[in-house]
């Protein structure tokens, strides 16, 4: 087109509003109603969410004490453990209750021999002792 066809042409006039007034303010309250609802939305998340960090939070805090305390009894019971294994690693009574376990076994090794040579005594005597 020619710039002298705009001239001719008809003025353009702003287009109508197609919707009625009235539609328009129940298209905002539904708009208005879904930001609240969205809005509620993000602040119950956002609730949850705190809710959910002061649980996670205590159960940590709990967690650290009962491990502590774990920890503190595992330690002492250690030491418990060992003063037992000291205990038992002392050796010296069982060293001396052998030493006199061997020499009650000689003095019986010794007492046998006695008993044997007696025994083959009283049977070269009994064997010439006429049996009535």
């Amino acid at each position: 087109m020619s710039p002298a066809s705009y001239l001719a042409a008809p003025p353009r006039v702003a287009p109508r509003i197609v919707a009625a007034t009235t539609t328009i303010v129940h298209v905002n309250w539904a708009i208005y109603g879904a930001l609240i609802v969205a809005a509620l939305a993000v602040a119950g998340a956002a609730a949850l969410l705190a809710v959910r960090l002061l649980q996670g939070w205590r159960t940590w805090k709990r967690a650290r004490r009962h491990l502590a305390r774990s920890l503190a009894a595992l330690a002492a019971s250690a030491g418990r453990t060992g003063e037992i294994v000291e205990r038992i690693s002392d050796q010296r009574e069982l060293e001396a209750a052998l030493a006199r376990l061997r020499v009650a076994l000689r003095i019986l090794n010794v007492l046998r021999a006695a008993v044997g040579e007696v025994d083959d005594s009283l049977r070269r005597v009994t064997a010439i002792y006429p049996r009535a």
